[in-house]
Parts: structure tokens; C-alpha cells; sequence
């Protein structure tokens, strides 16, 4: 409903604005000249074209920030990735220095190929 009303007042205000800017002008676009266009033409010319460059403005900085956005993406993965090796290997020399604590205390009291287990190991 929103829309309808926002085109019925767009649409009142182009017809109001050609209403009263039917003057012919003559139009130089570089070395050519278009001659008796009505200025009204002109002033929604004008507008579609800044619209359609602003447009295309957006869309390419918006490539650039998605862009930007995944290859952050990527360098957060490998961050976690590498926190989990190194989770990883500081559990395991964890209960390495158990291992190596128990059998120093007690050398002779236990067998050598028994190790600490952890159940939450990764």
C-alpha cells in the first residue's frame, strides 16, 4: 500500500513539473546539438542518469565490501583452525608431563605403557 501512495505522489509531482516546464531548449552533448527538446526532458534526463550512476556506484562498492567480507571470512577459519591444532597439541604434551610425572614418582611402582587417559580429550 506504501508503494501505491509513494508512485501516486511521485507520479503527481512529474506531472506537475512538466506542466510547467514545456519551454524548447537546445542541448549540447559535446560536439552535438539536439535543438527544441522540452525542458522537462532534460530535467528527467538528468535525474534517471545521476539515479543509474549512483546505482551502479553502489553496486560496485558493494561487490568491493562483500569481497572484502568473505576473504575476512577465510582469514577468521584458518585462525580457528590453527587454534584447535595448537588446543590440540597442548593437551596432548599435557598428558605427556602427566605421564612423565607419574613415572618419575614411581618408577618401579608402575608399568611404563600405561597413560593417563582424559574422556574430554579432542
Amino acid at each position: 500500500m506504501f508503494i501505491l501512495i509513494l508512485f501516486l505522489v511521485v507520479g503527481s509531482i512529474l506531472a506537475y513539473v512538466s506542466k510547467n516546464n514545456l519551454e524548447l531548449v537546445s542541448l549540447h552533448v559535446g560536439s552535438y546539438v539536439v535543438s527544441n527538446v522540452p525542458l522537462f526532458y532534460v530535467i528527467m534526463g538528468s535525474l534517471l542518469i545521476g539515479l543509474t550512476l549512483s546505482y551502479i556506484i553502489y553496486v560496485i562498492h558493494s561487490i568491493s565490501a562483500s569481497l572484502a567480507l568473505r576473504s575476512k571470512d577465510h582469514e577468521i577459519k584458518k585462525q580457528k583452525d590453527e587454534v584447535l591444532e595448537l588446543t590440540k597439541r597442548v593437551h596432548q604434551l599435557e598428558l605427556e608431563n602427566e605421564k612423565l610425572k607419574r613415572n618419575f614418582g614411581s618408577s618401579s611402582k608402575r608399568s611404563p605403557s600405561t597413560e593417563p587417559e582424559d574422556p574430554n580429550a579432542l
